[in-house]
């Protein structure tokens, strides 16, 4: 059986011993159905648009719990602030980042995983987990 988001987030919750709210659903839907790397305040002024109700702690508490249940990732980038992105069912990707906007590119280049594999193997380690960011001028800011 394939398992959504959805139920990866409802086990997860109840593993935790947390409550499957109507914000929680809410918040799950939207960032499903983002397409962009925000901030935890770009995310919740969408969410406020929908659900006035919702809180700003309630919207960090659970980007964290996405986190958490391995369906996104946070993204630091030096002293700015933190962006989170979807990764379930996304193939891995690496990001280009532009130092005046901020822009994030994705880009997806299996020669780059063959080097990244190569190198650990050559150095007999075992990789888990990698990112590649690479930051200089997107073309709007040149």
């Amino acid at each position: 059986m394939i398992k959504t988001a959805k139920d990866i987030f409802s086990e997860f919750l109840t593993r935790k011993g947390l409550r499957q709210t109507k914000q929680r659903e809410q918040i799950l839907d939207e960032f499903l159905a983002a397409k962009a790397h925000f901030t935890i305040d770009e995310f919740y002024n969408i969410l406020k648009k929908r659900d006035q109700s919702i809180g700003s702690a309630t919207v960090h508490r659970n980007l964290r719990l996405l986190c958490e249940a391995g369906l996104a990732e946070e993204i630091k980038i030096g002293s700015g602030k933190a962006r989170f992105e979807l990764t379930f069912g996304q193939p891995h990707h690496d990001h280009l980042i532009c130092l005046k906007c901020g822009r994030f590119i994705e880009v997806f280049d299996n020669q780059i995983e063959i080097l990244q594999g190569k190198l650990a193997e050559a150095n007999d380690f075992l990789p888990q987990k990698h990112k590649l960011e690479i930051y200089g001028y997107c073309r709007q800011c040149r």
